[in-house]
């Protein structure tokens, strides 16, 4: 059962490092970075941490460090790629909480004193997070709400990523303790698609998550060079990340979960069941193949028979349309049942 208290005040001024990875970004970056740097109630560090940016962009980055004793620059002179990027970062940052954010995104004002007050408050909370927006060009105005914190036990929480099937933390919007992060050595190369997500489940199983309800917690930048859509695009492999991603927590840390076992099927069906919508949604020349593949993978995950068989001969009786419209209502009520609650 999900606990839901009045936000407390965050008492001194924590250290809290934001760590900006950053490749050819430089048209954000002084978005991001001036959203991160005007954050009021924290003692702020911020480690940009440049790939081996090829577009210029490493001047932007080099005058924003200069301007600024808050801000460190990290300098690849060889492209490592997201993950060995992200994790290089992650082991310089000396805050007591941490912070990724993409070099395209925002956080919104006053998102770091809030997640830390309600760190301070709670000890055995290893991750908060809130809510995150979308935005294309121009930050949304920031609008104030009471704020309150929600909280799961390790349990509660991955029982819900479990029954959603997919990952429910963008990812601006979390802020992590850093000694967990040294524990759990930051993000797993094993899961370029989805590493994000392994994190968070893995310090979820090692204690509470907690979310700061009420205002917008960070923007999430939606454009066309977003990395998801360059190179993480696939349906069929995001599902299969998602899959494995699962299969790689119970099997890590499942002993340290009371409902492993019911919680990885329930999991399996999730994933299954996201595979056969998926697959009313596809279109173009190759959507027969598409479909036919992520109906496969369901079978594969465990959706029953009868399911896949009724998602194989929908276009067949002219359904599409229907179906269409019906995921489109569904995706709208997620979304706003996760905006209010957080899962």
């Amino acid at each position: 059962m999900s606990v839901r208290m009045k936000a407390k005040p965050i008492v001194g001024y924590p250290k809290v490092s934001v760590v900006i990875p950053h490749y050819n970004y430089g048209e954000y970056l002084p978005v991001a970075l001036e959203s991160v740097l005007s954050q009021e109630g924290v003692d702020l560090e911020v480690l940009i941490v440049d790939d081996a940016s090829t577009d210029g962009s490493l001047r932007i980055a080099r005058e924003q460090a200069s301007a600024d004793h808050r801000v460190i620059l990290i300098e690849h002179e060889h492209n490592m790629r997201h993950i060995a990027t992200y994790n290089d970062g992650l082991a310089r940052a000396s805050g007591e909480f941490v912070v990724l954010l993409s070099a395209d995104d925002a956080l919104a004002p006053g998102s770091l004193a809030r997640a830390a007050a309600l760190f301070q408050a709670e000890p055995e909370v290893n991750l908060v997070y809130g809510p995150v927006e979308e935005f294309a060009s121009v930050l949304p105005s920031s609008t104030s709400h009471q704020v309150s914190w929600t909280t799961w036990t390790s349990d509660e929480w991955i029982g819900r990523v479990c029954r959603r099937g997919r990952n429910i933390i963008v990812n601006p919007e979390a802020m992590i303790r850093r000694r967990l992060v040294d524990e759990l050595g930051g993000y797993d190369p094993e899961l370029p698609h989805s590493a994000d997500m392994y994190l968070w489940m893995r310090a979820a199983a090692r204690g509470k998550v907690a979310r700061v309800n009420g205002p917008t917690q960070a923007f999430y930048r939606q454009h066309d060079s977003n990395m998801h859509a360059t190179e993480f695009g696939g349906r069929l492999d995001d599902l299969s990340a998602v899959r494995k991603t699962f299969e790689m927590l119970f099997r890590v840390d499942g002993s340290r979960l009371q409902k492993a076992t019911s919680l990885s099927a329930t999991a399996d069906k999730a994933v299954a069941r996201e595979a056969l919508r998926m697959s009313v949604s596809v279109s173009g020349p190759s959507a027969k193949a598409h479909r036919s593949a992520l109906i496969s993978f369901a079978t594969e995950t465990g959706a029953p028979a009868w399911s896949c068989a009724l998602y194989e001969i929908v276009p067949k009786l002219g359904l599409t349309a229907i179906f269409k419209r019906f995921e489109s209502a569904r995706w709208s009520a997620r979304y706003r049942r996760h905006r209010r609650y957080g899962t």
